[in-house]
Parts: structure tokens; sequence; C-alpha cells
């Protein structure tokens, strides 16, 4: 894999990591009471390919539950 390649999927995945930090903390907070939080973050290829199918599908999801305020 080229290293530019590499550095744009890194300055993806900070950048997301950074806004998804964000939106949880303030969803988090506006919601306070809430017991706890049930998530989940999808990862999917967005690219028109036209008239080719890619070979694979790129398919990732992860649910995870954040604890809420006790």
């Amino acid at each position: 894999m080229e290293d530019t390649m590499r550095r744009d999927i890194r300055r993806l995945l900070r950048t997301f990591g950074v806004k998804a930090d964000e939106a949880l903390t303030a969803h988090l907070a506006r919601n306070a009471e809430t017991g706890a939080f049930r998530v989940r973050v999808t990862l999917e290829d967005l690219t028109d390919y036209g008239d080719s199918t890619p070979e694979g599908k790129l398919e990732l999801e992860i649910e995870e539950v954040i604890s809420g305020a006790e």
C-alpha cells in the first residue's frame, strides 16, 4: 500500500476519532440522565465504481455500550 494512501487513511481515522469524541461527549452531556448508551459505528465505501463491481465489499460495523451516569 502506498505511503500516501496510508497517510490518508490515518488522517481520516484521526479526524473521525476527534469528531466522534466531541459528538458523543456532547450527546452524553445533553442526556446525562440516561443509564447507558448503545452506539454503532459503521464504515462503508461510498465510491461510485460505475459499471464495474469492486472486489469484495467494505463492511465494518461495531456496536458498544457506553456506561452513563450512575
